[in-house]
């Protein structure tokens, strides 16, 4: 029954993030080669705000797609990625190994995720980026990878600078899979190493202010384990923004969803404003 369950989880997280290519309506500025391993490339998909100069200081953000640590593709955040960029912010979704096209496991996952913000906080000043403003997000998967690079201590790539911290400031989370613990998402391929995997179980004083959005009728996110995700968090002391759709299932944000990509990409907005990233929209 657990394998089958496994298997059910995995294909619909396929389904879901396989319609999320927005590679032809959405296009970057830069593609930007953040880690070499392997002999793989990895990228930074980047979207500048207009007349964006590397003298600047601007707050930053990067994505993480989600697709079960399995599949997926930089494009599902692209939306979201101009939109901020033409918010003022510098914005990046990032690509990283998947066990489709790498053979990874999703340790490497979120290596590749704190390499990710490393390489953006080491290069902050070429990018014309405040290395104290650099933010995260993901959905699904890419939130959980989001996540533990804020919260987790392990899971980093040999070699890289340690010294360098991968936390980002905030984060922005869609349906991620913030338990992976025993009955949790995705607990059969990390059972070896969950209790140092799961955001939901490292959680301590110190976590960066979050905004979550989540459907009530999520198949694989259960409405309780955000809410504990939230009341963790409050606990230490830190601001979780929880947002409720009901009746939503997963991927419920996606671009092609325009009113609730929309719906949820302002109150994104009002959260990074409410934190100082952005600035206040204009009244009409």
């Amino acid at each position: 029954m657990m394998k089958i369950t496994y298997l059910a989880t995995i294909a619909l997280l396929s389904t879901v993030f396989a319609c999320a290519d927005n590679s032809e309506v959405f296009q970057p500025d830069r593609q930007i080669t953040y880690k070499t391993i392997g002999g793989e490339e990895l990228q930074l998909h980047a979207f500048f705000p207009e007349g964006h100069q590397g003298s600047d200081r601007r707050p930053a953000i990067v994505f993480f797609f989600g697709g079960g640590w399995k599949k997926g593709t930089p494009s599902q955040f692209f939306p979201h990625c101009e939109y901020l960029a033409k918010r003022g912010m510098v914005a990046f979704s990032a690509d990283y190994r998947v066990t489709s096209r790498h053979g990874t496991t999703p340790k490497e996952c979120v290596m590749d995720g704190k390499s990710a913000l490393r390489w953006i906080r080491s290069n902050a000043a070429e990018l014309g980026i405040d290395p104290a403003k650099i933010l995260a997000g993901g959905g699904s998967a890419g939130g959980q990878i989001a996540a533990a690079a804020a919260l987790t201590e392990a899971f980093n790539e040999p070699g890289e600078d340690s010294s360098v911290s991968p936390r980002p400031a905030a984060l922005v989370l869609f349906n991620p899979a913030i338990d992976n613990g025993p009955g949790g998402v995705g607990h059969e391929r990390v059972e070896a190493y969950w209790q140092d995997f799961s955001p939901l179980h490292n959680i301590s004083e110190g976590a960066p202010p979050t905004i979550a959005f989540l459907g009530t009728a999520d198949k694989l996110i259960p409405v309780a384990t955000m809410q504990d995700y939230k009341r963790r968090m409050e606990a230490v002391g830190s601001r979780c923004d929880l947002h409720l759709y009901e009746g939503k299932p997963h991927g419920f944000f996606n671009y092609r969803n325009r009113k609730l990509y929309d719906k949820t990409v302002e109150a994104m907005d009002a959260f990074l404003v409410s934190l100082g990233y952005l600035d206040a929209k204009m009244s009409r």
